[in-house]
């Protein structure tokens, strides 16, 4: 099953990071918050429902959209499951394209700006249906890594992003690249972005990322 929604969610341009085991799941949060959780109720070592309980109880996770996977069915469950801190209940056996149509309407919910189909900072306009960028009304030519990493410094707008979250965000987890790279495609990026005297839009933090100005 984790195969599986983790191929569906790919092919939906998700990036995503599994875990086994709810301790494992615990260490990865603590590590890095990621913009939704897919969490199974009966987990190896700690039960699910107790896991979302820590996780509500936690600052840095206490706002983490929650989708809750089970085979309890009973209205009971779903009741506790909710009230234990679930946004979302989906019960086994489940169709894919409604875990996928929840999981994009629990984004937008929470994180517009993760989903919606144009996105803008300042005078940055990124068009994900046309696979298009302005900056005013000027088109900005990109090739397809500049695209994805413009993209992710403008969904965490005002944040620095370090290299080696932007390296997983535009690259995937699994790239055998350095961080040399990110400087590299960052300064095509801003090359593309500033002509005939424009402001730049990236702001540099020495030693740890990038972040697009709002």
């Amino acid at each position: 099953m984790v195969e599986l929604l983790r191929y569906n969610l790919e092919n939906e341009g998700y990036a995503v990071t599994t875990a086994s085991e709810g301790d494992q799941a615990k260490l990865l949060l603590d590590e890095e918050t990621p913009d939704l959780l897919i969490l199974d109720w009966m987990l190896p070592d700690i039960s699910g429902i107790e896991l979302c309980g820590r996780l509500r109880r936690t600052d840095k996770t206490a706002r983490l959209p929650i989708v809750m996977l089970t085979a309890r069915s009973e209205e009971v469950d779903r009741v506790r499951g909710l009230s234990t801190g679930a946004d979302d209940y989906i019960v086994k056996p489940f169709s894919v394209p409604e875990l996928l149509a929840r999981v994009k309407a629990l984004l937008r919910r929470v994180s517009p700006e993760r989903v919606e189909e144009l996105v803008v900072v300042g005078d940055i306009t990124l068009d994900r249906a046309a696979h298009r960028v302005l900056r005013a009304t000027r088109e900005v030519a990109l090739g397809p890594t500049e695209y994805r990493l413009l993209e992710a410094l403008m969904e965490s707008r005002g944040r620095v992003l370090t290299r080696a979250r932007l390296l997983d965000l535009v690259w995937g987890s699994a790239a055998e690249i350095d961080d040399r790279t990110v400087d590299v495609h960052v300064g095509r990026l801003r090359k593309a972005l500033v002509h005939d005297g424009e402001t730049d839009p990236i702001r540099t933090v020495r030693g740890t990322g990038y972040a697009l100005e709002k």
